[in-house]
């Protein structure tokens, strides 16, 4: 069951995160704004997209799902932070809506995170030695 829930909960994450992409590459105004924002546009908006397809494709193959959900973390952890100080919960009228996902990725990484706990152990431990 545990494998069935971490799987269900990358690809869930990688979906969200491969929507947004179109926004992202396409500089829909709603992505400019944000990015115009941070004072990273167009750069960090390419950027973070780049990063971001990086990061679905990792969580979807299940052998590289854990350094998915790991870089996934980082990434989504910028997302949430930008908007608590800088943007805003809700942004350009959406209703909290890139927030709430944000929030719901950061949450199904998580899970998948706590579901691999092996291999990430597996993984600290080869970084030590």
């Amino acid at each position: 069951m545990k494998f069935y829930i971490e799987r269900v909960s990358s690809i869930l994450a990688a979906v969200i995160l491969l929507q947004t992409l179109f926004f992202k590459f396409s500089a829909a105004p709603e992505s400019v704004y944000i990015f115009s924002e941070l004072g990273m546009e167009p750069y960090g908006r390419i950027g973070t997209g780049i990063i971001e397809l990086l990061v679905a494709l990792l969580l979807l193959i299940r052998r590289t799902s854990l350094i998915g959900a790991l870089a996934g973390l980082g990434v989504i952890s910028g997302a949430i932070l930008s908007h608590l100080f800088v943007l805003g919960i809700v942004v350009q009228d959406d209703g909290g809506l890139l927030f709430g996902l944000a929030v719901l990725v950061f949450v199904l990484l998580l899970i998948s995170l706590i579901l691999q706990k092996n291999k990430l152990l597996a993984l600290l431990d080869s970084i030590r030695r």
